[in-house]
């Protein structure tokens, strides 16, 4: 075969193509296990970090010893219980499944309500959990990240100090959601807002706005006065 005509460089090219694109999705397929592994362990993270649980190594124990149940909320605001897999993509399940995920959770015998909140920032997307005590209303921790904001600015809602602000906070306000960011410095209702992040106006506003959308989605549940 004459290795410097054109029919050859076509074949070898093709070939090579073939061979490459198998080995990439071996590759991918041999480490997706690990992959969704991985995400599932962050997310176990971060709905411990709302629980104020923070830095821990064995992260399946320390879940486990916290959090109870994966509940759904029920159309009445009744909760029943997940029967599917451990779920991480909340926003997507609420868009083409309404299923709303409330996590019950036991801290120091005390019961714990952690929700998933998820929006837009300035970059690109924003989310985290806010964690409520067993009366459906006090706000026990929160943890917020981010995929792009701005470094020193939006970025601080990544921040401990910025999600410790929100702790003792109260959520209703005559059944409406009253927990949220104002502007840094206008906080008149102190009792239900946190100072925005100074240089970050749009990341607070965003994050003001996940957390009255999707806590809005649990008005049910947040006003039964039913136990669960």
């Amino acid at each position: 075969m004459n290795t410097n005509s054109n029919s050859y460089t076509i074949v070898y090219a093709a070939i090579m193509v073939v061979v490459v694109a198998f080995l990439l999705a071996f590759v991918s397929s041999s480490l997706r296990d690990r992959q969704n592994r991985n995400v599932e362990m962050d997310t176990k993270k971060q709905i411990l970090a709302a629980l104020n649980v923070r830095g821990v190594e064995n992260v399946d124990q320390e879940y486990a010893k916290y959090v109870k149940a994966d509940m759904l909320m029920q159309p009445d605001g009744t909760l029943a219980e997940n029967t599917g897999a451990f779920a991480t993509g909340y926003e997507k399940e609420v868009k083409e499944q309404n299923r709303l995920h409330v996590f019950v959770c036991e801290v120091e015998g005390e019961t714990k309500y952690v929700f998933p909140v998820y929006g837009s920032g300035l970059w690109g997307a924003i989310w985290g959990y806010v964690a409520l005590d067993s009366d459906k209303d006090t706000v026990f921790g929160t943890y917020f990240s981010h995929a792009s904001e701005t470094p020193g600015l939006g970025a601080e809602i990544a921040g401990e100090p910025f999600q410790a602000e929100f702790v003792g906070k109260k959520t209703l306000d005559d059944g409406e959601i009253a927990l949220g960011v104002v502007k840094n410095g206008k906080v008149e209702k102190p009792d239900y807002q946190v100072d925005g992040i100074s240089g970050g106006t749009i990341t607070s506003v965003a994050v003001d706005a996940m957390i009255k959308n999707c806590l809005g989605n649990y008005k049910e549940f947040l006003t039964n006065n039913e136990e669960e």
